[in-house]
């Protein structure tokens, strides 16, 4: 079935109160493009000023603690991310697997808290280039998804993001039949793991989406959406790309 698409951008540890401006475009767009759901996720610091600013516009974190307080220096749980105007957070990116040494466990853990506090869990999932060239790339993901979604996931409140980690800011994409095939295994996956609620989980694709390759990849089936790095900082770039997710809904 054809699912509501889903534009996110990961700012990652980019942005400033001045960068904020970028919003007021991307939520015009947003409120334009209507057929899509948009939403931007800036470092924690901007999350509450990025909320005011933008009220209508979803506004997501990074990361959140799986624990709901407690003794964890810089860490943020998910219930203050939702007091600061947060409604999504993104888990279990492949540069917090790599360089936090996040386990699926962690991930999983996390997930459930962002749901428990009223956020959807952005669940992010993706093979090395090692991995791949192994042929273990779809063998990988199935493993991270089993170890990282809630096993009461539900549809509205669960999406899944794929990132192949070796397509991520180098400007290399899989063909879309590499995604095509890759999204048909998670999308089975899912149901194995949620049962009926699996086929209504978003699943994005994540590695360098651009505005010149957006409407080709999001018109692949089973690819409900993108996850968005850096072309998502500027509005001169996001937008484009929310106009590719419009056409290819049509």
């Amino acid at each position: 079935m054809a699912l509501r698409k889903l534009v996110a951008g990961n700012w990652k540890m980019n942005g400033s109160l001045e960068a904020l401006a970028e919003l007021d475009a991307i939520a015009a767009a947003a409120r334009e493009q209507a057929g899509v759901d948009v939403a931007v996720c800036p470092p924690f610091t901007l999350i509450a000023p990025a909320a005011q600013r933008q009220p209508g516009l979803a506004i997501g974190a990074q990361d959140c603690h799986g624990n709901a307080k407690g003794a964890h220096t810089g860490c943020v749980s998910a219930a203050m991310l939702a007091e600061a105007g947060a409604k999504l957070a993104i888990v279990g990116h492949s540069e917090r697997r790599a360089d936090q040494h996040e386990t699926d466990a962690e991930v999983q853990a996390k997930a459930v808290a962002a749901i428990g506090a009223g956020l959807t869990a952005i669940v992010c999932v993706g093979e090395t280039e090692a991995e791949r060239d192994a042929g273990r790339a779809v063998a990988v993901v199935e493993g991270q998804l089993d170890g990282s979604i809630p096993r009461d996931g539900k549809a509205a409140t669960l999406v899944v993001a794929y990132e192949p980690v070796w397509a991520i800011g180098t400007g290399r994409t899989p063909s879309t039949a590499d995604v095509a095939e890759m999204h048909a295994a998670i999308r089975t996956k899912l149901g194995a793991l949620l049962g009926g609620e699996g086929p209504g989980v978003r699943i994005l694709y994540g590695g360098s989406v651009k505005p010149d390759n957006a409407r080709e990849l999001l018109a692949v089936a089973d690819v409900d959406g993108a996850l968005v790095g850096g072309a998502s900082l500027t509005a001169a770039q996001f937008v484009p790309i929310i106009e590719g997710a419009v056409a290819a809904s049509a």
